[in-house]
């Protein structure tokens, strides 16, 4: 019992657990839907975005995912509606 929760265990790690986002194509930050960088500036404050695709979610709901780095250097992203509903934040 204890070895199959542990082959289980690694099985989610490698196969990963969370919604899964398919990146369709490339957005210019300046033709994202206002509500949509609105949604993301709010979760992440203080993140200069410079990065956004058009996602699908494994739920079928279609939105965007917008890359930036924080003044340290750190990656961070969103993944929010054209309205401004956060799908997640990583």
């Amino acid at each position: 019992m204890r070895r199959r929760t542990l082959m289980m265990a690694c099985l989610l790690a490698v196969v990963g657990c969370g919604e899964e986002f398919q990146r369709e194509e490339a957005v210019p930050i300046d033709k994202l839907p206002p509500a949509a960088l609105k949604a993301a500036q709010s979760k992440l404050p203080g993140v200069k975005f410079d990065t956004a695709w058009k996602v699908k979610a494994e739920g079928g709901k279609e939105g965007f995912e917008i890359r930036g780095k924080t003044k340290d250097g750190k990656i961070r992203d969103a993944q929010v509606t054209a309205t401004g509903e956060v799908l997640e934040v990583d």
